[in-house]
């Protein structure tokens, strides 16, 4: 952003700020102004930053925290508005069991949840899978962020892109409210990075029973990276009808994101045997060729209906359009000491078109003091990938990460499949599932027993990327059931127990795995299962929300397993590996005092590679996977300034092995975020006034390794100051 530019923008703010501050004076001089005192209370409770405890369980439905044996968190929309995020990644931060990394070597979120990944594939839309946007997610659309830790293949089903065995994510479309609003928001994010939006809610109809939500936000510039520079243009539209026993709503959104000279991952050659020092926090050792653009259409049509006072029939249908383009990069470290990197590229154009929909029916029954709720009922997603790609050889220079240059791009061709024009398709998945539970409740419910099983099937047709022919099919079929238990001895504890798994598709053998030939190249194995047991207590009291879980979770792994030779060096691909995280989970909401919320939480972890090939890394822990988390969040409305919030953040992520081997890690690291709030009162309208300093202490670190298959390092963000004003209308 030019100098000029953001002095404009400084220059209104404090403007605008010195306005809100004489408004309150205004009010105070005239000694009983209860107008403008209700309208600053009324505004600083909506704009409390928001976590609950409850949320959509997958097919179970919307349930309160107490009721089910899992663990589930909810982000509101005023944190999301509060903190002025840009991605899901930074919404996330807010998590103690949640931390965020890159993947595909270019702009994608990945997240890692209980030690495992969680590929933006696999976030669903109002729990519709393959509809939301599938590398940058920007969170403004969304009423709320959800967070299911644990697997559930049975809950939510198979994930398509074969990630979220720690975890799912879960995004809530924004709906009217019975409130009318009409919001309009301006903010700013170093270095220079400017927005707006704009959110409109309306109930019509002579009971309210029609709902209209439309809402927007445009952004763009560099951020506080050196020479980073991203876009957003979003816009979102949602009509509900609710009357009677029917309820139906349509969600439609749009999004198109941009990100130019994207700070890349670092990639450790197995020669490295330290780890680089951190360049200074905002250098950016990205190429000015670098880019991602991305484009999505998606959104879903829902409808309920109840057939009785105890029994309801739902369904849903949910669609996506998205386009992917960019010049990726993969950054190698040639020398730790010196800082020297290789550059190579790649072209990776794609399409996706994907289907979702399900439907089921619920239904509750009482008798002889046991309740029963029942779901039955199916879900069915369709995908199809076109794709294509271009390789290019490492560029003729090199860089550095502390004093970055600019080098040749790489154009040497050494590997293309496809048409980079107009991708054809290379897959086509189809993931079918029907499930049945039942939940009963004993003892008034003091006791509550789930069980359920739903069978699934995968298929997935692949395509030759050079001529487009099918080249082989997928299909295998399995059951994953469910086990929980909760009760409650006294009123507000829930003790519970769960055993679930996760689901995902098999890998296809290599020719060679682990210096081995392999044997049986070209076998699809059967879909990988995880298993996980857990055991936890929730807390609900007025002012204190608490939950405490102890689990494990297996999964296997493929590996290679030598055959007794003749042939020599030779070996079957198969799931007989083993990975085992196991952990403590502990997280809370509480008002010690008026005024003064607090939302904290840590976990522990300890994942372990286990019956690999060969022993090779036998028991050491799973590379970027800290051994801790802690996070901690604090409002407090000044009881001496009425109108003024402060806030503040503490992210800390604990030492995490760098390298499969374990002989390089990464040190843990803290950073701290400030910020405030000020609502004034502006021709008795709200006026908030929002400013925020991310990483305080403008601190280098390396805040993730975690990657899929190598060791890749992720440098978090510099200090980023936000400034943002909010009026609604």
């Amino acid at each position: 952003m030019p100098v000029t530019k953001t002095r404009s923008f400084l220059r209104l703010t404090a403007g605008v700020s010195a306005l809100a501050l004489a408004c309150p004076a205004t009010a105070q001089e005239g000694a009983a102004d209860d107008r403008t005192e209700e309208i600053v209370i009324t505004a600083q409770k909506a704009n409390r930053t928001g976590v609950t405890h409850d949320g959509r369980v997958g097919v179970l439905g919307d349930k309160p925290a107490e009721d089910v044996p899992f663990e589930i968190k909810s982000y509101n929309a005023a944190l999301i508005l509060n903190q002025q995020p840009q991605t899901l990644g930074q919404v996330l931060d807010n998590d103690p069991s949640v931390r965020t990394s890159y993947g595909f070597g270019n702009a994608a979120e990945q997240f890692v949840i209980r030690g495992f990944a969680l590929s933006g594939d696999d976030i669903a839309f109002d729990g519709l899978y393959g509809i939301t946007p599938r590398q940058l997610i920007a969170p403004e659309l969304y009423e709320a962020v959800q967070v299911l830790n644990g697997a559930s293949a049975f809950l939510n089903g198979a994930a398509p892109g074969g990630t979220g065995i720690g975890g799912s994510v879960n995004l809530v479309p924004k709906r009217a409210g019975r409130t009318p609003l009409t919001r309009l928001t301006t903010n700013y994010t170093s270095s220079g990075h400017v927005g707006g939006s704009f959110d409109v809610s309306r109930r019509l109809g002579a009971g309210g029973e029609w709902g209209v939500r439309i809402n927007g936000a445009a952004r763009r510039g560099d951020v506080a990276i050196d020479d980073e520079f991203r876009s957003a243009y979003l816009l979102g539209g949602a009509i509900d009808y609710d009357n009677g026993p029917l309820r139906l709503s349509l969600d439609l959104a749009y999004q198109k994101v941009r990100v130019n000279q994207i700070r890349p991952k670092l990639t450790l050659p197995a020669a490295i045997t330290v780890i680089p020092r951190v360049p200074k926090a905002t250098t950016n050792y990205g190429q000015p060729y670098y880019f991602t653009n991305l484009r999505d259409v998606y959104g879903q049509f829902r409808a309920e209906y109840d057939l009785s006072d105890a029994a309801m029939a739902y369904a849903a249908f949910g669609a996506r359009d998205g386009s992917e383009d960019g010049f990726y990069s993969t950054l190698s470290l040639l020398d730790a000491t010196t800082g020297t990197a290789s550059v190579s590229g790649s072209l990776i154009p794609r399409t996706d078109n994907n289907e979702a929909a399900q439907a089921g029916v619920r239904v509750k029954l009482a008798a002889g003091g046991v309740t029963h709720e029942f779901n039955v009922g199916g879900s069915m997603n369709w995908l199809t990938n076109r794709n294509a790609f271009e390789f290019y050889a490492i560029s003729s220079g090199t860089t550095n990460i502390y004093a970055p240059v600019v080098v040749p791009q790489p154009s040497r061709v050494t590997s293309r499949g496809g048409n980079l024009d107009d991708p054809f398709p290379i897959s086509r998945t189809r993931l079918t599932s029907t499930f049945a539970s039942d939940t009963i409740g004993l003892w008034d419910d003091r006791i509550l027993l789930t069980g359920g099983l739903r069978l699934q099937q995968i298929v997935v047709k692949s395509y030759s990327n050079m001529t487009a022919l099918q080249s082989g099919e997928y299909r295998k079929d399995a059951i994953t059931p469910v086990a929980g238990v909760v009760v409650k001895p006294v009123d507000h504890v829930s003790l519970y127990a769960n055993r679930i798994e996760a689901l995902v598709q098999g890998a296809t053998a290599p020719p060679i795995s682990g210096g081995l030939n392999i044997v049986n190249v070209g076998e699809v194995l059967p879909p990988f299962r995880s298993t996980q047991y857990e055991v936890g207590g929730k807390l609900t009291l007025d002012m204190l929300t608490a939950s405490l879980s102890f689990f494990k979770t297996e999964r296997a792994t493929a590996i290679a397993t030598a055959l007794p030779a003749p042939p020599a060096n030779a070996a079957r691909f198969e799931a007989s590996g083993l990975q085992r995280n196991k952990g403590i989970e502990l997280s809370l909401q509480a008002e010690p005092i008026e005024g003064l919320r607090i939302i904290a939480g840590g976990s522990v972890l300890d994942a372990r590679l286990r019956r690999q090939t060969n022993g090779l890394n036998e028991g050491r822990k799973v590379a970027g996977v800290p051994d801790y988390l802690i996070n901690g969040n604090a409002e407090w409305d000044l009881p001496f300034v009425r109108a003024l919030t402060l806030t503040g953040r503490v992210v800390h992520t604990g030492e995490q092995p760098a390298n499969a081997a374990n002989t390089l890690s990464l040190p843990s690291w803290t950073r701290f975020d400030l910020g405030a709030r000020y609502v004034a009162v502006v021709s008795d309208r709200p006026l908030t006034l929002r400013v925020g300093v991310d990483n305080l202490a403008n601190k280098r670190y390396w805040a993730t390794a975690f990657d899929s298959s190598r060791p890749d390092l992720l440098q978090g963000a510099p200090r980023t100051v936000k400034l943002s004003a909010s009026m609604d209308l």
